[in-house]
């Protein structure tokens, strides 16, 4: 229980930053700051309990890749999702008269750069997090967090650089995303998860 509460916690903090950081702090380059940061942040506060995943993307990747129990796979997605939903409601309170449109995304490029940047978060997260030539790092945290913010400079005007499940349906409950776009995020994230972990298991055959 208490793996799921962590879990539960960072999620929800990482989609309340998500949410506040576009709809009430106005975008704009702070946006991918604040987020990245708030990974990072809560990667460390929970990463010896639950991992740290707050994506159910990084948990299905970890799960492919040997080091996530399948008895943990949906309550950790259970958590992850509630989280994201909890988070949107008290951001739809918190905002008060704040206001922001959702994204209109061009389908083949946002499924392309959502997939690219999940595959890129996951990657690191499997790598730094889970390998054995690294266990035990204290860099971790800040690996992980700054991936999300490179993706978020480098693709959020293209896709809303979601890389995770729980945000993609955050952003919808928020109104930043239209509820037809969620199929792209989870497509997209989910393979590039899966990818990630076929792509570790190819490169260190050892680390089991």
């Amino acid at each position: 229980m208490n793996k799921y509460l962590t879990e539960f916690i960072g999620t929800f903090f990482l989609v309340l930053t998500v949410g506040c950081s576009v709809v009430i702090g106005g975008a704009g380059v702070i946006a991918p700051l604040a987020i990245g940061s708030a990974l990072m942040v809560m990667i460390y506060a929970g990463g010896h309990v639950s991992g740290g995943h707050y994506n159910p993307a990084v948990t299905l990747g970890v799960w492919f890749r040997g080091k996530c129990p399948t008895q943990d796979l949906v309550p950790y997605w259970v958590a992850q999702f509630v989280a994201a939903v909890v988070a949107a409601l008290v951001l739809n309170y918190l905002k008060g008269e704040a206001t922001s449109k959702p994204m209109v995304l061009r389908t083949g490029p946002a499924l392309v750069a959502e997939f690219l940047y999940t595959f890129a978060l996951v990657y690191v997260v499997i790598n730094v997090a889970t390998a054995k030539a690294t266990a035990g790092n204290s860099y971790y945290g800040l690996a992980i967090g700054f991936t999300v913010l490179t993706g978020a400079f480098a693709v959020g005007s293209i896709s809303g650089a979601a890389f995770n499940p729980a945000v993609a349906l955050g952003i919808s409950f928020m109104g930043l995303s239209d509820w037809s776009n969620l199929w792209i995020y989870l497509v997209a994230n989910a393979l590039g998860a899966l990818a990630a972990g076929a792509t570790f298991k190819f490169i260190n055959p050892e680390d089991k």
